[in-house]
């Protein structure tokens, strides 16, 4: 049984569009499985394709030239309407003017093109193919997605129905997003030992094909040693003089390496929100892995949940990605993190124009509603229209002054970009 994908039908949606289809994100996210799904529901519909991958050096050499390319593309499918799908196109040295030049030949041909984080190749594009393309980013699986495939897809786009009739099967599968994450190819298998394995691999290939090449350096030691400290500090806030002197990067090198973490899809940067300079962190900056199987596998973190002191944060992380994947849609928006020079802190704050909204991540079992100081503080001053706190069951409404205050099981976050 294959695992589906919600991003799945939007990039089928845009095959219907003379734009070239860019899809990229972190190595083994799933991009080559869902351009082989979609180059074979097109050929059941009788169209014609063509696939080259550049990790092969044979369709490395044909892409040398738009010349060699179009001479293999006219040979094999003739001079009609047909879908030319190039994986692994990261490795195309300047990539956005070699496409750039195929669009505006005004040829019969759809490109659909992957590539793994490579900044150059994101870069090169949004200046090149501008008009020219729409970029759709795959990340690793949602818990939904990854929800749906476990139980067959009997629940399929209803989690909350499953959560509520199999409340204790639900929370299992969240521990277990929360510890092993969602690469799909993670998924398909049970052992731990095999998962580790995988990620192993992934990590690996991640530091010798992408950060070795990007950073033109042959040993990744310290940039290794940022990744682990980074997986550790999880959710909490980052004080870059500490973490410089920790890692024996200097401060603009180590901010330097962040950026590339970020571009690469290994993390997200969190910049505070602030209304108050004098009284409220401004500077400094919070981070989350982009999928919590490798955070834990870099921190050699799989303990058994109940030997895990960290769950609160992981929680949070998961809460991130969920409220992540939810707003992609709704941008633009921003999310940021709020904390003052007295410890009032508030997980998140979902700001898109004049509209603010606060989120709290609790792993706990409410019984009834129960507020921070932070939060309270956070809505007295900002007036918020909304406040959510996310928990593990407790769903219940009311307010704090005018502010409307409610408390959402971990399964209805998508409730928060419903109300944007």
């Amino acid at each position: 049984m294959r695992i589906k994908r919600k991003i799945y039908t939007k990039i089928l949606d845009h095959l219907s569009h003379q734009e070239i289809t860019l899809i990229v994100g972190s190595r083994q996210a799933g991009k080559t499985t869902i351009i082989r799904q979609l180059q074979t529901q097109l050929e059941e519909q009788g169209k014609k394709t063509l696939f080259f991958n550049l990790d092969i050096e044979s369709d490395f050499s044909i892409l040398e030239t738009q010349e060699k390319l179009l001479f293999a593309i006219k040979n094999q499918v003739g001079e009609s309407k047909a879908y030319i799908f190039i994986d692994e196109f990261q490795r195309k040295v300047n990539g956005g003017k070699f496409l750039k030049g195929l669009y505006d030949m005004g040829l019969p041909y759809k490109f659909i093109i992957t590539g793994s984080g490579s900044i150059e190749l994101k870069e090169q594009v949004h200046e090149s193919l501008a008009g020219r393309k729409r970029i759709f980013e795959v990340g690793t699986l949602t818990f939904e997605e990854y929800l749906d495939y476990q139980t067959n897809y009997e629940f399929e786009n209803k989690q909350e129905v499953f959560a509520k009739i199999y409340p204790e099967r639900a929370y299992l599968y969240l521990l277990n997003y929360m510890t092993f994450g969602g690469y799909p190819q993670l998924t398909l298998v049970n052992g731990i030992e095999e998962k580790r394995q995988l990620l192993q691999e992934i990590y690996n290939s991640y530091l010798v094909k992408d950060i070795a090449a990007l950073l033109k350096i042959e040993k990744t030691n310290a940039f290794q040693k940022l990744i682990e400290n980074l997986s550790i500090l999880d959710g909490k806030l980052l004080n870059i003089s500490q973490l410089s002197n920790r890692v024996g990067i200097a401060s603009q090198t180590l901010e330097k390496y962040l950026w590339y973490l970020e571009k690469t899809y290994i993390i997200s940067i969190i910049r505070p929100f602030s209304g108050n300079p004098l009284k409220e962190i401004n500077k400094s900056y919070t981070c989350y892995f982009n999928d919590m199987g490798l955070k834990n596998f870099i921190s050699a973190n799989f303990n058994e949940p109940s030997k895990r002191v960290d769950l609160g944060f992981d929680f949070q992380n998961y809460a991130f990605l969920e409220l992540k994947n939810t707003l992609r849609d709704k941008e633009p928006v921003s999310i940021n993190f709020w904390r003052t020079k007295d410890d009032a802190e508030v997980d998140f704050v979902i700001k898109k124009g004049k509209k603010i909204i606060g989120v709290e991540c609790k792993f706990s079992d409410f019984v009834a509603p129960k507020y921070t100081r932070s939060l309270r503080s956070f809505v007295n001053k900002y007036k918020p229209e909304s406040i959510f706190i996310i928990n593990k069951s407790l769903k219940n409404e009311s307010s704090i002054d005018n502010t409307k205050a409610s408390f959402l099981p971990y399964y209805e976050i998508g409730k928060i970009a419903e109300s944007i």
